[in-house]
């Protein structure tokens, strides 16, 4: 039964991860960017969902859907400000800007509010279910069913809707899509708003989940969320739920074996072996790229 237990704890831990690891994946299958300011985003998520919570006496659901607005905005306005002119510059010159506004983001908010760690509310009463003599707590499936129906969500926005069908087309080829009358500028600003605001629900979920946050809570999340991406097949969406939920599995896993210090190691382990037996991820396929 423990490892059923462990089990459960990994898909919670994981579907957080997943979350994060989507922004990734749709930013990188639209203009092939990593952004790493996305775990920052998801560290902005957490906060206001916190003062939602704590200062406005909001409930769980309108303190997520606010930080799920506002991390959308926010992340249109990073693409608009650092990205949109890069577009046509080489990967180097946006992977260093992604970084700078990653530091930008996190140093912002220590110099308004501090570097010192929050406790989020209690905004949920904790109860736990016995099942089987497995224990299952209401934040776990509270926390699983919230990312559940955001990604059942993203795949019906991607693969049913006029703005999801623009971003597969600018995916696929962005000249031909916009020779075919899409605005380019506009579905890839939307991609950062859709990605941003899942960053910004899983913030929430963290919070909720785990209680205390800091400026500099989205760094470590961030990386095993673009592991994740990786592991799953950077650009797949699919891959980033998947990814997410093995990675937070593994975790999970390895901290039940006695090894809790050697678990953000396990992340990177995974990533190494990944990039030396199969780079293209578990549903990519290797294809050539031109340079």
């Amino acid at each position: 039964m423990e490892w059923i237990q462990q089990l459960v704890n990994g898909i919670s831990l994981g579907s957080i991860y997943a979350l994060i690891a989507l922004g990734y994946t749709m930013v990188y299958g639209i203009i092939k960017l990593i952004n790493f300011a996305h775990g920052d985003v998801f560290m902005i998520g957490a906060f206001i969902g916190f003062y939602a919570i704590a200062k406005w006496e909001l409930g769980f659901l309108p303190a997520l859907l606010l930080a799920m607005a506002v991390c959308a905005i926010f992340g249109v306005l990073i693409e608009r400000i650092a990205y949109k002119r890069l577009r046509s510059a080489t990967r180097i010159a946006a992977l260093i800007t992604a970084i700078g506004v990653s530091l930008l983001i996190e140093y912002t908010t220590i110099f308004f509010r501090g570097a010192q760690p929050a406790a989020y509310p209690e905004v949920i009463k904790n109860t736990t279910f016995d099942v089987f003599g497995v224990q299952i707590s209401s934040t776990s499936i509270l926390i699983l069913s919230v990312s559940i129906v955001l990604m059942i969500l993203l795949q019906f926005i991607v693969h049913k809707t006029k703005i999801g069908k623009a971003m597969r087309a600018v995916s696929h080829d962005a000249d031909a899509a916009r020779l075919m009358g899409i605005n380019v500028d506009n579905t890839i600003s939307a991609t950062f708003a859709i990605g941003s605001a899942l960053a910004g629900a899983a913030g929430v979920i963290f919070g909720v989940y785990y209680t205390k946050i800091d400026p500099l809570m989205g760094v470590i999340p961030g990386v095993k969320a673009f592991i994740a991406a990786v592991l799953g097949g950077i650009g797949i969406i699919p891959g980033a739920m998947v990814g997410g939920m093995l990675l937070g599995v593994v975790e999970s896993f390895v901290s039940a074996l006695g090894f809790s210090l050697w678990r953000d190691a396990a992340a990177f382990v995974i990533l190494i072996l990944i990039l030396i037996f199969r780079p293209s991820g578990i549903f990519g396929k290797n294809a050539r790229e031109k340079v």
